[in-house]
């Protein structure tokens, strides 16, 4: 039997027929069959040319065959259902050198050793089940890619982009939006996918800035972010106090408004925030 070609690679509903690939909520996975929208997804994350694409969540390969198709000089699919492998390695006979295939959990890979200082971008239909971890490991390596175009549930999408006093505004809007410049691609609806979820999706594209918007440390600005979001409703002068840390020197220290709630400070006023959190201690 020869080997597939981009030409001869079955229709998608054909290959989860033959390869029993019923998506599995335990996993998240809804799949994306219309290879116009995945087409259009690899197009909105820019200019791939030469560089490697790193994409999560493959399942039977409906982006990855879109990624295949771009001028990316190389492509890796991590995927944890084993059940996937091999569909995408249909896709890896079809385009030999292109494509590498990890069997595992991208929560435990290591992103510096498969960039290997390389230019890179991610790229997926993230599984509703752990988009959200996974964009803050990104974020926390963000220096490691050129962007990342990546799907998530709208609501999701929504909170990532929400401008400070808006409702949605919250610790995702402000770690995101202090590391990179984030944009709406362009929404899905829940019908375009295999099972349909029940919600829509969007697609964001996330570029690393040279430098956070503000300076400070990550570990800091994330617990300080968690404690003022963590009672949200309340002023800040009393959800800071979940620090260890005195709170009313940490707002005099800064100039900050006690009296402000989390969803009224700008990114910049969470930074400067963070700063006196390290520097408090070693007075």
């Amino acid at each position: 039997m020869s080997a597939p070609t981009p030409e001869t690679l079955p229709p998608l509903r054909d290959t989860i027929k033959a390869h029993g690939l019923d998506a599995r909520k335990a996993l998240g996975q809804h799949f994306l069959l219309d290879l116009n929208l995945t087409r259009r997804i690899v197009r909105a994350a820019g200019e791939l040319e030469g560089h490697l694409v790193i994409e999560v969540g493959p399942g039977p390969g409906g982006l990855t065959r879109a990624l295949l198709e771009s001028a990316a000089a190389h492509v890796i699919a991590i995927e944890r259902d084993a059940r996937c492998i091999a569909a995408l390695m249909e896709l890896q006979a079809a385009w030999p050198g292109r494509l590498t295939i990890i069997e595992g959990d991208a929560l435990e890979a290591n992103w510096a050793a498969l960039a290997q200082g390389r230019p890179t971008h991610v790229i997926a239909n993230l599984p509703y089940n752990v988009g959200t971890p996974l964009l803050i490991g990104w974020l926390k390596q963000a220096a490691l890619f050129q962007g990342l175009a990546l799907m998530f549930q709208k609501e999701v999408g929504d909170r990532l982009l929400a401008p400070v006093g808006g409702k949605a505004y919250g610790r995702l809007a402000v770690m995101t939006q202090w590391i990179c410049k984030a944009s709406r691609a362009f929404d899905i609806p829940a019908r375009a996918f295999t099972p349909p979820p029940k919600v829509d999706s969007s697609v964001i594209l996330l570029v690393p800035r040279a430098a956070p918007l503000a300076p400070a440390n990550w570990d800091a600005m994330e617990k300080v972010v968690a404690a003022a979001f963590g009672q949200r409703r309340k002023m800040l002068r009393a959800s800071l106090r979940q620090l260890p840390v005195d709170s009313d020197a940490l707002l005099a220290d800064t100039g900050i408004d006690g009296s402000l709630r989390a969803e009224q400070l700008e990114i910049a006023g969470f930074a400067a925030l963070a700063r006196a959190f390290e520097e408090l201690p070693r007075r």
